[in-house]
């Protein structure tokens, strides 16, 4: 199987720039599918597998992806995170035609049981919440619990009519069109993928989350190119000069952290790259709320209002960006670096 290439972009580019330039929808956004089966078409989706010496690569095309659309981000990132996933998980022959997602958050609300199993044909049962695209795409992966309280994922088609999709819960403005629904399972059919708990300890899980945060810095870059526009206008602006020099200090060490991960996972494949990652996803998101600062506060009311990218993606990057969890991860990463040897941070 071939992955994008480097002479694909600007294929990549052309594309992406259409879907950016669209008017604002006031509602469900229905060229996103269209986009999505469109970069499929032309092989867009196929970029290199983490840990395989161009990881930077893969997260380049997630950033480029995100600073068109965060919502085209969202389910870019999760089809090509269930790519990796399924050539991870000895599975790639399932992938086949169609889009899939990811769907692995387990709030206490929320449970995916599976209710029978009969080799790797299972059942399932209870819920699934944050199914982010439910509307939009054809295939997913999802973790359900087995009979000995172990996560194990599960491919399933969501056309099958054991599965409700419960839509009255979704009330989000920003990241709206990525209809993160609940759904609910009957007895509905799956395949299991690898064995139980293998998700979570596969070493693409934390290479997988650094991804996201290869989107968050995507967005914020491209918020970031209006304010530097901005100031190349033959006006003068120190306020907003200021601001630029802030959201370039702020870039530069979110871009340095998200290449040094991305060099450390090449190097070590298969270690376990929580520290690193926990780290970098820290790093990107106080960038990001930096620039989020600077760049509204330098250009004021204008490009919210009057510009539908600026608009979409101002709205959409702080709702995605919660897709950290904030201090309980920076406490996550504390008691990990507390036993690191002393001298570790000298230059």
């Amino acid at each position: 199987m071939s992955i994008i290439q480097d002479s694909d972009l600007g294929s990549l580019d052309r594309l992406l720039h259409s879907f950016t330039e669209r008017p604002q929808a006031l509602n469900l956004d229905t060229q996103l599918p269209a986009v999505l089966h469109a970069l499929q078409a032309d092989h867009l989706d196929l970029l290199p597998l983490p840990g395989q010496g161009h990881t930077l690569q893969r997260w380049q095309t997630l950033a480029r992806v995100a600073g068109c659309d965060l919502a085209l981000a969202k389910l870019y990132e999760g089809h090509t995170d269930a790519l990796a996933i399924l050539s991870e998980c000895s599975a790639a022959h399932l992938v086949g035609n169609g889009i899939w997602g990811v769907w692995a958050a387990e709030p206490p609300s929320a449970r995916t049981r599976i209710v029978a199993r009969e080799g790797n044909l299972v059942r399932l049962g209870g819920r699934k919440a944050w199914c982010s695209g439910a509307l939009q795409i054809d295939r997913a992966l999802l973790t359900a619990w087995d009979d000995q309280n172990q996560p194990q994922l599960v491919a399933i088609e969501l056309s099958h009519p054991n599965q409700h999709i419960d839509v009255e819960q979704w009330q989000a403005v920003g990241m709206g069109i990525t209809t993160s629904v609940d759904i609910a399972f009957n007895e509905a059919p799956g395949i299991a993928v690898g064995h139980p708990g293998q998700y979570l300890t596969r070493p693409g899980f934390w290479q997988g989350g650094a991804g996201i945060a290869a989107c968050w810095y995507g967005a914020a870059q491209a918020l970031a190119d209006y304010l530097r526009e901005h100031c190349c206008q033959p006006r003068q602006d120190p306020h907003a000069d200021a601001h630029l020099g802030a959201v370039d200090a702020a870039l530069l060490g979110a871009r340095a952290a998200l290449r040094e991960c991305a060099a450390w996972i090449d190097l070590q494949p298969v270690a376990d790259a929580s520290v690193e990652v926990r780290r970098v996803r820290a790093q990107v998101e106080h960038a990001v709320e930096q620039v989020i600062h600077h760049v509204g506060r330098a250009l004021g009311a204008t490009p919210f209002c009057r510009n539908s990218h600026f608009a979409r993606l101002s709205a959409d990057l702080p709702v995605f960006l919660r897709q950290s969890h904030a201090e309980k991860d920076l406490a996550a990463l504390g008691q990990q670096v507390a036993h690191v040897p002393a001298g570790a941070w000298q230059l």
